[in-house]
């Protein structure tokens, strides 16, 4: 198993802004079969393909699909694409929007065709302002071209289709900062329930999904839903996007089948670098679990992730060498966390300014045991954050001390 082309099909082949081009390639054609086998079907279709969010949750996207059509509201509801691409190592939703982007359009028009919405918004992180001209001309083709506006392909579905910069927070991926954030708000999560499929943007029901969720669904009703389940093992089908970063010879997006084992999709990415020896792993974004590069000949599925309390998560794989510090690394996770708490609740806006300046003195190896002892503490105490930037933020923490404890001790100068 290996690098393999399911979703990414011709990708840097042709000019991804030229509508022509994708609809030789067969673009198109999945939405027109969608609204010809109608919304029951093609959720169904979506159902059997296994396909789980490749946003993070991982929740069954047949599922979602299927929820969103059923939430009760009154005729007017919502899809959001989210493309707040905000955690550091992750990428591959850039990759899949410079260059597939007329395949993440046909993906929402075909979610939203499913969940009944009438009006979509692409949400795009603002430090991908570069791209905004890009993806607003995009969309105007394929108005142009009658797939978006009134009556769709003459069936009486009518979308609706524009672009929305988000203001540069993290949190903003929540679905419900999301939904703040569009509603002219400051972007911060809200109380549960009710949930974004009930009452979301505007109060209305919202379906809120990932720019690689609707690429999948695109492309597996381009070609059929039996051809995801032709990639991957049995338990886990389907290609993942992932985003390598860190001391690897070619940092980069890569398209590979679940089953293949981590320590191989990093020698996809030509190995460690300058013949260093690989030392640790995060994986799955900056709330990810960091773990012994020597424990990762496991499968990169969901359930192979558990073997070391990780998860796919939004599909990133950073790689430390044997000359990084874990507690280094771990300083800058922290910062980053520190910068993006919304500060909204307790647990997650004073947890971390003071797990900060706990991480900054183990960092000019000042820490007491007192320190590590806090260190714990604060860090189950996140757990009780309200939305999961917070509660997911404890995972490269516990891991970190979990399987580098020595490094730990080592940024103590004594005992209080």
């Amino acid at each position: 198993m290996g690098q393999v082309k399911y979703i990414s099909k011709d990708y840097g082949t042709y000019d991804a802004f030229n509508i022509d081009e994708y609809i030789k390639r067969g673009g198109f054609s999945g939405l027109k079969k969608a609204i010809e086998q109608g919304y029951e079907k093609t959720t169904d279709d979506v159902a059997k393909s296994r396909l789980q969010g490749r946003g993070g949750a991982n929740y069954p996207t047949g599922k979602k699909l299927a929820q969103a059509r059923e939430a009760v509201g009154d005729e007017e509801r919502y899809v959001l694409c989210n493309a707040d691409e905000g955690e550091p190592g992750t990428f591959k939703d850039k990759y899949l929007l410079k260059n597939g982007i007329y395949k993440v359009i046909e993906g929402i028009i075909i979610a939203a065709y499913c969940a009944g919405a009438n009006t979509g918004h692409i949400y795009v992180r603002e430090e991908y302002t570069f791209m905004h001209k890009d993806i607003e001309y995009a969309i105007k083709q394929v108005y142009d071209k009658g797939f978006l506006g009134k009556d769709i392909l003459s069936s009486g579905f009518n979308f609706e289709l524009s672009l929305f910069s988000g203001g540069g927070s993290y949190v903003c991926g929540e679905g419900f900062a999301m939904c703040e954030s569009i509603e002219g708000k400051s972007g911060r999560p809200r109380s549960k329930p009710p949930y974004v499929k009930q009452c979301g943007l505007h109060s209305k029901p919202t379906l809120v999904i990932n720019v690689e969720t609707v690429s999948v669904i695109a492309t597996l009703m381009q070609n059929g839903y039996e051809t995801v389940l032709k990639y991957g093992v049995e338990d886990c089908p389907g290609t993942k996007m992932i985003s390598v970063s860190g001391k690897v010879k070619n940092p980069g997006v890569y398209e590979v089948e679940f089953g293949t084992t981590v320590q191989n999709i990093i020698k996809i990415a030509g190995g460690i670098r300058n013949d260093k020896q690989p030392k640790f792993v995060q994986l799955g974004g900056a709330s990810g679990t960091i773990v012994p590069y020597e424990k990762l000949n496991i499968p990169y599925t969901y359930s192979g992730m558990k073997q070391v309390k990780g998860s796919i998560g939004s599909g990133a794989i950073v790689v430390g060498d044997e000359d990084d510090s874990v507690i280094d690394y771990l300083s800058v996770v922290e910062d980053f966390f520190y910068h993006e708490s919304c500060g909204k609740c307790v647990p997650c806006r004073e947890g971390n300014r003071q797990l900060k300046m706990i991480m900054d003195r183990f960092k000019k190896k000042e820490g007491t045991l007192k320190d590590l002892k806090n260190y714990v503490r604060i860090v189950n105490a996140l757990d009780a954050s309200l939305c999961g930037s917070g509660r997911t933020q404890i995972t490269p923490f516990i891991s970190a001390y979990t399987y580098f404890s020595d490094e730990f001790k080592g940024a103590l100068k004594g005992e209080e």
